[in-house]
């Protein structure tokens, strides 16, 4: 592994400790309600920006709360970040809806809905 995927990798992970953290026990936004749970952190080449792909357990209308109040408490985590984490640069913190656990869950449901109705064939 080359030096700078090494090291963007390693922030990466660092980045998801501490925004994980952060989300779970210092943001108090109240619309941050539903369960959000981050599932990947993208770092660009040159460090400067983050997206970071979170999944939100909840009703549409509390997802599209909590995502409302996630975008707009990044500044906050940004901040944060660049007191915790020592660095030239701190990463703009860009947050992106991830569906692929809600596609799984689905996809789930329908391979035992044909195991269900195989079942019922035999």
């Amino acid at each position: 592994m080359r030096k700078m995927q090494y090291r963007s990798h390693r922030l990466s992970e660092e980045l998801k400790k501490e925004i994980s953290k952060m989300i779970l026990e210092e943001i108090k936004d109240p619309r941050i309600k539903a369960m959000v749970s981050i599932t990947d952190i993208e770092v660009t080449k040159d460090l400067r920006y983050a997206k970071v792909y979170v999944s939100i357990y909840g009703s549409e209308e509390e997802k599209r709360e909590t995502f409302e109040g996630l975008k707009s408490a990044a500044g906050y985590i940004r901040h944060e970040i660049g007191r915790r984490i020592k660095m030239r640069y701190t990463p703009e913190i860009i947050f992106e809806l991830d569906h692929s656990i809600e596609y799984g869950a689905k996809i789930s449901e329908i391979l035992k809905e044909l195991n269900k109705q195989e079942g019922d064939d035999n």
